[in-house]
């Protein structure tokens, strides 16, 4: 890649490969681009050695005011290119084609990932031929309101049916881990999902370990056999939901609402203040769920998509 590209005449802006230095700058770039709903700090700018991983930034003078980063989607998807935008809408195409320009080999297809609120990204993206392919969504709960009297019915009703709620210990027997992986499984091949929405597959040690080492989990048991979960991950003064599941066997009579409503409850009484939780739109009975529990569905999250072929000039947003 060359160390610098200029604007094409008549331009502002000049291209050039990412630095430490530019950090802080970059940080706050991409956390405005977000519109704070994460905090991006500079230490988690760096320059890479990674060939996959590349971030240009575009210079007005000598102030950073845009940037690009373009890396593996994820291993779900391994023939897609991400490609990340933040900053003054007006220099996203000149860092897209510098991009499109020395693209790293073996992949088919760009997606971009940003809210429906994000103007920004989501006029370039529309503008450059990338098509709206999937939608999400991501909803909050306000935890200090959170009353669980109002599932205890539900609790009664399906204790009495031989359902019982905990939370799994981490020195639980193989026997429970086993069942575990095995219903996070089943839940990995039934839920509907898309590139957004699809974890990185985790062995059943990987999943062991990251429930004992990050989250707390909440498991149903039906005579002793583990039949649903929830995990939560804290992060902060929120906990995010994870992979909620219920056995085939066991769908429809409302355990995964109260697995859930036992798993916000704890968080709750930890003193936690929110909770997160999102997927696709696709996944209607998990939006039921977490209507009943009263998240808040906030704006939709696009997934767009574009084939790696070049792209005509005419479908290009204007440089300036």
């Amino acid at each position: 890649m060359n160390d610098s590209h200029e604007h094409p005449p008549g331009g502002r802006f000049t291209l050039r490969p990412f630095q430490n230095a530019d950090a802080s700058a970059v940080a706050r770039l991409v956390t405005d681009g977000v519109r704070g709903h994460w905090t991006y700090p500079p230490e988690r700018f760096r320059e890479s050695a990674d060939p996959l991983r590349r971030r240009l930034v575009a210079l007005a003078g000598t102030e950073v005011i845009a940037t690009a980063h373009l890396l593996p989607f994820g291993d779900a998807t391994p023939d897609a290119l991400r490609l990340d935008l933040a900053g003054d809408g007006a220099a996203f195409t000149p860092l897209y084609l510098a991009h499109l320009a020395d693209l790293p080999p073996g992949f088919s297809r760009l997606l971009g990932v940003t809210r429906e609120d994000f103007g920004e990204q989501m006029d370039f993206f529309g503008a450059a031929g990338f098509r709206n392919a999937w939608q999400s969504w991501g909803a909050h709960l306000d935890l200090e309101g959170f009353d669980f009297a109002a599932f205890q019915p539900l609790e009664e009703r399906l204790f009495l049916q031989g359902y019982e709620v905990e939370q799994l210990s981490n020195g639980a027997p193989e026997a429970d881990w086993t069942a575990l992986y095995v219903l996070h499984g089943r839940g990995l091949a039934d839920a509907p999902r898309n590139p957004t929405t699809i974890p990185d597959p985790l062995t059943r040690a990987e999943l062991r370990e990251m429930i004992v080492r990050e989250e707390t989990a909440f498991v149903v048991r039906w005579r002793g056999q583990i039949v649903a979960l929830t995990r939560l991950t804290p992060q902060g003064s929120e906990v995010e939901s994870e992979n909620t599941v219920t056995h085939p066997d066991h769908r429809s009579r409302g355990l995964a609402t109260l697995v859930k409503a036992r798993a916000l409850a704890w968080a709750a009484g930890e003193g936690f203040l929110k909770a997160g939780t999102g997927g696709t739109v696709l996944n209607l009975p998990m939006l039921r769920v977490n209507t009943r529990l009263g998240y808040r569905v906030e704006r939709m999250w696009i997934t767009w998509e574009r084939e790696l072929a070049l792209p005509s000039l005419s479908v290009l947003p204007p440089l300036d």
